[in-house]
Formats: structure tokens, sequence, C-alpha cells
């Protein structure tokens, strides 16, 4: 065989696996961008979440809460 006729039978073996294996690849590269959006918004919601935590223990770790706890508490036993 010539040298040309070597370089075309590769370029054709070439072309066919791309064709074969090409979708396969970018189907996978999609879905890994995916998962990263997906796993980037649930970050963002777990720092939300965390935020709200830290503002729920505030409130009731915070002294005045406790107190006004116990008023209601002791005004439901004056009315029973």
């Amino acid at each position: 065989m010539n040298l040309t006729a070597i370089a075309i039978v590769a370029l054709v073996c070439w072309a066919i696996v791309e064709l074969v294996n090409g979708p396969k690849g970018k189907k996978k590269y999609k879905t890994t961008v995916r998962q990263a959006e997906v796993t980037n918004e649930l970050q963002q919601e777990i720092a939300t979440m965390r935020e709200r935590i830290e503002t729920l223990e505030k409130i009731v770790t915070d002294e005045k809460y406790d107190l006004n706890r116990q008023f209601d508490d002791l005004k439901k036993d004056k009315v029973a």
C-alpha cells in the first residue's frame, strides 16, 4: 500500500470512531455539567438554611425569649 491509501484508511477509521463515541462523550460532559449545577444549587440552599438555623438558635437562646416563655406559662396556669 502506498502512503496515501494508509492516510485515507486512517482518516476513515478515525471518523467512524468519532461518530460512534462522539455523542457518548458529549452526554457525559452534559451530565457532569448538570450535576455540577445541581451540586451548586444544593450548596447554596444549605448555606441559606444554616443562616436561618443560626438565627433561630439566637432567638431561642436569648434570655428575653426564655422570660417571655416563662411568663406565657404563668399566664396559662392562671387561666386554667
